[in-house]
């Protein structure tokens, strides 16, 4: 039998999956990948500041939170959704966790993974998820980590975008059309009741990058049409045999 294809996703709260790459989330769950979503915590501090001007406790917040979480990987498809609860602001893993999520990525034997921009200043707890998804790829790719686990390949950690983007040092080298699993990444965004102002927001940005597809797939010279697109930039070099 054909290996099932794999996809992780390592998101440092509960939403940031949603809008970062829930159209390539989507997209890849319709090509048949199980994609493993790994969420650090539930945003429940830092990214709900809505649900705390309503008043809530914190186990309302992260109940909350998870529940839109799990509805939004409903709607894309998600086959896993590791809750790790870790808390945020800041957003701390112990070594257990890092071996815990180490184990989550060998098990999940990731084709590709995603992940946060490397730098982020307004988001501390973004480019830190980062720093420890290259740690953990690097300790799941040891053999010499819990001898007789399946050890890791090399799969391709893309940047998927942040939030301000010309802050961040992220530049884009894959454009990715999600026209066609559109309307379940909207359907996802509209269940972060928590963060309502973003719905709009990401879909502007996924237009925007639309027209950026556009523009490098030949632009008037026969370039396909897109309608929306996700950015990603990747950190290791790729491996080929022709241009």
């Amino acid at each position: 039998m054909t290996p099932k294809k794999t996809a992780l996703v390592i998101s440092a709260h509960a939403a940031d999956f949603v809008w970062r790459c829930g159209g390539a989330i989507a997209l890849h769950a319709e090509k048949g990948y199980d994609v493993t979503v790994a969420c650090l915590s539930f945003g429940e501090r830092g990214e709900s500041a809505r649900l705390w001007k309503e008043g809530k406790s914190l186990d309302e917040v992260k109940a909350i939170r998870r529940a839109e979480a799990e509805a939004a990987a409903d709607v894309l498809g998600v086959a896993r959704l590791e809750c790790f609860d870790l808390g945020d602001y800041p957003l701390v893993l112990e070594k257990d966790d890092k071996y815990r999520l180490v184990d989550l990525i060998r098990d999940v034997q990731p084709a590709f993974m995603l992940s946060h921009s490397q730098y982020d200043p307004y988001n501390t707890d973004h480019m830190y998820t980062t720093q420890i998804a290259l740690e953990a790829r690097m300790i799941a790719q040891a053999w010499g980590h819990n001898p007789g686990q399946k050890v890791l390949g090399a799969p391709q950690l893309y940047l998927f975008e942040p939030h301000q983007t010309e802050q961040m040092g992220w530049k884009p080298d894959h454009f990715l059309d999600i026209t066609g699993v559109w309307d379940k990444k909207r359907a996802a965004m509209e269940h972060m009741n928590g963060q309502v102002h973003l719905w709009d927001y990401y879909t502007r940005v996924a237009q925007q990058r639309a027209n950026h597809f556009k523009r490098n797939s030949g632009g008037m010279s026969g370039g396909r049409d897109c309608q929306y697109a996700e950015g990603f930039q990747s950190v290791f070099p790729r491996t080929v045999d022709e241009l």
